[in-house]
């Protein structure tokens, strides 16, 4: 697997983008060609994207994908979809899914650490602090793909710290890069990201006042400021339109909020999600966007706030066929969605609860309940936004806020919690008495509901080393055993 790790690059795998520029055909751009102008340098960077949007990154296996079926959020009657749900990672289906993401998301790290060389080699090219932009991109790229690889591969910070976890690629070299241990990766990931939060902030046009998040076609009641209509679309640079499609300054916030709680560290965590939430950069969804009469401008996955979201247009009849059709691969049945959502209690007014799914019930069998999260109505143009999987979200945030800020201040700490339910139609707020393992299991709750159909609960579950419950009760316990995945064989063959 030396093509794995030992990443050499003869030529850039790089999409070409017609938005973007023309270059030569794949097979005849070189490095050296390629990274001469900074129209080459745009262009490698968007065929990062592009290969993070692929089925076997962020566009299916690490959104839609076997995380969510792990998370225990379907029911199945399919043979390989019970073997992922039950984590039965020695059966062939498994190895190879996984051995696809480990490979692709090092084959995109091996082309981002070409960008970054070639940055520093070739900064006389960049204009326009085109320089701060790609560098602090490609470096919350890199941060962000290895942190997933450490969430799925690596023993959790909180069961074993210094286990020997993945490699941490840094440079393009036919030698091999050590394995490091979670610890050792996290700094590192922390090092990206604090180098790419400091790039961005002298760079990023979603960090100008006049930059206004809202829907790119949707026109607005008279007392909205004319710049939102257009704000996210109309840059004259291609380069610089929509920053919730790319890597900006606050998707660092984010994610160094992420891995500092994933790390323990509760006070860089709570100052990094804050720093998102008190920007009010990212406005929540009004309940009319949400359940508009008019099916092509309702907002099912409340896009105004999604800090980023890998964009996946192309992906549409996928989703369809893993969620919402009727014979849909990845479906509750009705039961179980009322279990998830509370429906004999707080769930009967939550708008995910009323406007994601649709039953279909079956004769002398329990119904199912298709996901219509990502259904669409009409055509893409007149849709209310693009198709996109969610990659950081604004209640996530406030999820980690909570969590980082329980011990000093439990109030606050249910208050953030309360103010995504409010905005979800849950009216009730939490206790203010309540104890921390009944905040902690209200808080999960919640997160499974907000984050169906987009993987990041498995992700709490390993950091919290929860035991993983079926709605029908059958119990995984926490454990290496299912919160780790194995390494791909050929990598573990070829470094013994």
């Amino acid at each position: 697997m030396k093509h794995y790790i030992y990443i050499m690059i003869i030529g850039l795998a790089f999409s070409s983008c017609k938005k973007f520029l023309d270059v030569q055909p794949e097979s005849d751009v070189t490095k050296e060609d390629l990274f001469k102008t900074e129209e080459g340098f745009k262009e490698a960077l968007n065929g990062v994207y592009n290969l993070n949007a692929e089925k076997s990154l962020y566009g299916e296996n690490l959104t839609f994908g076997n995380l969510d079926i792990m998370a225990q959020n379907y029911d199945f009657t399919d043979a390989n979809a019970r073997k992922v749900q039950s984590f039965q990672y020695a059966d062939q289906f498994l190895i190879s899914k996984n051995d696809e993401i480990w490979a692709s998301a090092y084959k995109a790290i091996g082309n981002i650490n070409s960008i970054l060389e070639a940055v520093e080699k070739n900064k006389a090219v960049l204009y326009d602090k085109n320089y701060e932009l790609i560098k602090g991109e490609a470096l919350t790229l890199r941060a962000y793909l290895h942190f997933d690889l450490l969430r799925m591969f690596a023993p959790s910070f909180v069961s074993k710290p210094d286990a020997v976890a993945i490699p941490y690629v840094t440079i393009v070299s036919i030698k091999s890069t050590p394995f490091s241990t979670t610890t050792e990766v996290l700094n590192k990931i922390i090092a990206d990201l604090t180098e790419a939060k400091q790039l961005l902030k002298v760079a990023d046009p979603i960090l100008s006042a006049a930059y206004i998040v809202g829907y790119p076609d949707k026109t607005y009641p008279n007392d909205f400021p004319e710049a939102m209509k257009s704000t996210e679309t109309s840059s004259n640079s291609l380069f610089l339109q929509n920053r919730r499609h790319r890597m900006n300054y606050y998707t660092v916030c984010g994610e160094l909020a992420r891995v500092y709680l994933y790390k323990g560290d509760m006070v860089n965590s709570l100052a990094n999600a804050k720093e998102v939430i008190d920007s009010r950069k990212f406005p929540w969804t009004k309940q009319q966007d949400f359940f508009s009469s008019n099916s092509q401008q309702r907002d099912k996955v409340f896009y105004p706030e999604i800090i980023t979201g890998w964009a996946v247009p192309q992906l549409q009849e996928l989703l369809n066929i893993l969620f919402s059709n009727d014979n849909a691969i990845n479906a509750p049945t009705i039961t179980q969605k009322e279990l998830i959502y509370e429906k004999g209690s707080v769930g009967a007014d939550d708008w995910r609860f009323r406007q994601w799914f649709r039953d279909v019930p079956v004769n002398n069998a329990p119904g199912r309940s298709l996901v219509q999260k990502y259904t669409w109505n009409g055509t893409p143009q007149r849709n209310m936004h693009p198709t996109v999987a969610p990659a950081l979200r604004l209640s996530e945030m406030y999820y980690i806020a909570a969590e980082a800020s329980f011990d000093t201040d439990p109030v606050k700490a249910t208050a953030y919690v309360d103010s995504v339910r409010f905005h979800r139609g849950i009216g009730i707020a939490l206790p203010k008495s309540i104890s921390k393992p009944d905040f902690i299991k209200k808080l999960v709750e919640e997160a499974r509901k907000e984050f169906y159909g987009e993987s990041q609960i498995f992700y709490m579950y390993k950091r919290l080393n929860r035991d993983v419950i079926n709605t029908n009760g059958m119990v995984y316990p926490a454990s290496d055993r299912i919160f780790v995945f194995p390494l791909p064989l050929d990598e573990l063959a070829y470094r013994n």
